[in-house]
């Protein structure tokens, strides 16, 4: 068994970006980092009015930069611009035009690459298919579709023609995407014959059928030819495959200008009742915001390839894989498949034969490779490599580490970016030439973000105190509501304090300014009076040598109020024992308190996740209570693992 290691979640370690790197970054020190920042927030309107001006083409002025009547917010008001050409067609006429827009690779190992002039003739030519199908400004589109060049091309035609995009992750059920569909009454589907996931096919088409036998208002499915299904089922008079009707369409388009608030798209998020809330985000502050923190925080140059690991269903692959980076002229990667197929060695292959720069990717992937074992890196040359992300939930100081050393040499930056659904960009993460890291935690607030901890009366904490993390000033790329329910908006982000956007994260501020966050509010188990994170109880697991991975949920205890249930997947190698279960709870102890000491700790081979990576702690809830499991299972990776738990 390895030997147990001491957690290096210490406050005070600093990892600083080297000096090479810091030459050749966008925001080279922090005295320029802090310059701008103190820029930024002391006169936002004039500091974002000068950003928008730089970075984004606009058709015509905005008469006013921000109009503010708490909750509700408009930028750029009376400006004019289009998000797809700002995206494609400014890039077009450049030396851009015949450069690498996106790459594509299919699990299969089939590749396609697109240049910016070819990206600009495929959308004209989708979105002129969007209009002959009667889709104008204001209507709804829903793109249900695997990782393919397609799925963006069907976004930013849908942007180019002012039409709202919905975007549903391909590995939701037919229910899921009834209920999307129905709620923001989309009139046409764009999806695919299917989509490979670890060899097998997902079919895709199938359950778009079951879903929209009960939507009344989707008039047409356009249907991608993407694993040349035989057996699937189209409907005359409603179905059409993308191919066809591309053949007959006019390569040429005209954008229009569209009000800098007019709706870009709805993105379904869970809520805390189980009803997923449609956020909008509308089109001018959305753009500005991820094209400026792709341009800072991933210190973007013309020579990277660029690769996000996230799937094009969630709001990182809407910021961080179509917009923010083509706006900024980026080369994209996009693949399609499992990072273990056909082999855990399939990501760095990657990296290493299209010479990957920028990788960004989820924390739960990097415990994943941990867990594969370092040999498995070390077969492949990671030296085009020189800047690392992490996103999607805090990162714990081991994993950090790792990723540092292992991934990108001892060289490569780490940006972890905290940010949401919600607010549409990155919103806290460490400018990777002007700040140092420190392992775990999430870092500095970006420009114009005005971040701070708040007990429940409202006040803010000292530094070292744990909170409750919020926005006090408004930023572009905030969400404008949640689709037809301006109810349930207040109520879930500004009623927690009058005219202040509540996160719902746990976070504390350190003596030095930064962040830690330490995992959702409904994530606070309350142990005998005490507010424990599971974040922290994970990331103590975690920084013992013989752990892979950990989630920790709580379960109803009649005395403590909730007893502390964890999971753990051991390293390879290591063999459970009632022995090495005591020694981690006296190592949670040790590095927590003895508050913090689960009740229980159960060995499993695997967590039940979500194919974008995600752990399903609900599922783990209702194991860990013993309760029969009421919740849908559909977009879990693997079934099997849910039953292993059930059964142990």
């Amino acid at each position: 068994m390895p030997n147990k290691t001491t957690s290096s979640a210490s406050l005070g370690e600093k990892v600083s970006p080297s000096s090479e790197f810091k030459k050749q970054a966008t925001v080279k020190s922090m005295a320029e980092y802090k310059r701008l920042y103190a820029e930024s927030v002391s006169d936002p309107e004039k500091f974002w009015n000068a950003q928008a001006k730089e970075l984004l083409f606009w058709r015509k002025p905005w008469k006013q930069t921000l109009e503010w009547k708490e909750p509700q917010a408009k930028w750029f008001v009376g400006g004019k611009l289009n998000v797809c050409e700002n995206c494609v067609d400014r890039h077009v006429g450049t030396p851009r035009e015949n450069k690498a827009a996106l790459i594509f690779e299919g699990e299969p190992g089939d590749q396609q690459t697109l240049t910016y002039k070819q990206l600009h003739v495929e959308v004209c030519k989708f979105a002129n298919v969007l209009e002959s199908r009667g889709i104008k400004k204001g209507d709804r589109i829903a793109i249900y579709m695997p990782m393919t060049c397609e799925a963006v091309v069907a976004m930013l035609a849908s942007a180019r023609i002012g039409a709202i995009h919905t975007v549903i992750f391909g590995g939701f059920s037919s229910e899921s995407i009834k209920d999307r569909v129905n709620d923001c009454q989309a009139k046409l589907v764009v999806t695919a014959d299917g989509g490979w996931r670890r060899g097998s096919v997902v079919d895709l088409k199938m359950h778009v059928n079951r879903a929209i036998q009960d939507c009344p208002t989707v008039e047409t499915v356009v249907v991608v030819k993407r694993i040349g299904n035989t057996r699937v089922s189209m409907k005359t008079g409603r179905d059409y495959w993308y191919h066809t009707v591309m053949e007959g369409a006019s390569h040429k388009h005209t954008a229009k200008a569209f009000d800098a608030e007019t709706p870009l798209f709805i993105l379904y998020t869970s809520g805390s009742t189980g009803k997923p809330k449609g956020v909008l985000h509308t089109s001018g502050g959305y753009l500005l915001g991820t094209t400026m923190t792709s341009k800072y925080v991933f210190d973007l140059k013309d020579s990277d390839t660029y690769w996000c690991t996230a799937d094009i269903g969630w709001i990182t692959g809407h910021s961080y894989v179509t917009y923010g980076i083509l706006s900024n002229g980026a080369t994209n990667l996009i693949y399609e498949g499992a990072p273990n197929y056909p082999d855990v060695n399939r990501f760095w292959d990657i990296v290493e034969r299209h010479r990957v720069t920028i990788f960004y990717t989820a924390p739960t992937a990097i415990r994943a490779f941990m867990k594969w074992g370092d040999h498995h890196v070390k077969k492949h040359d990671l030296s085009s490599l020189r800047l690392l992300g992490s996103v999607g939930e805090p990162i714990n100081p081991e994993a950090w580490k790792w990723y540092y050393k292992t991934i990108g040499g001892g060289r490569c930056p780490i940006v972890d970016t905290w940010w949401q659904t919600e607010t549409g960009a990155i919103m806290i993460t460490t400018l990777p030439g002007a700040a140092y890291s420190k392992p775990g935690s999430a870092g500095l607030p970006f420009f114009g973000v005005v971040p701070k901890v708040f007990n429940d009366a409202g006040e803010e904490v000292k530094k070292g105190e744990s909170g409750k993390l919020v926005l006090t000033q408004p930023w572009p790329s905030m969400l404008r509501g949640l689709y037809g329910d301006r109810k349930r908006y207040k109520e879930t982000y500004w009623s927690e304090y009058k005219g202040i956007y509540f996160c719902g994260d746990g976070c504390r501020q350190d003596k030095d300014g930064y962040f830690w966050i330490v995992g959702r509010i409904d994530d606070v188990l309350n142990v005998s009076g005490h507010r424990i994170g599971t974040a922290e109880v994970e990331s103590a697991l975690v920084s013992h040598g013989a752990v892979a991975e950990s989630a920790v949920v709580g379960r109803p205890h009649e005395l403590k109020g909730s007893a502390v249930v964890c999971f753990v997947t051991l390293k390879e190698g290591v063999e459970p024992t009632d022995e090495l279960r005591r020694e981690l709870r006296e190592h949670v102890g040790e590095e927590i308190g003895a508050i913090a000491k689960p009740d229980e700790v159960r060995f499993a081979p695997a967590l039940p996740k979500t194919r974008s990576g995600k752990i399903m702690r609900r599922l783990l809830k209702d194991i860990a209570a013993g309760r029969e499991i009421a919740q849908d299972t559909t977009t879990l990776e693997d079934l099997n693992v849910v039953k292993a738990l059930q059964k142990g």
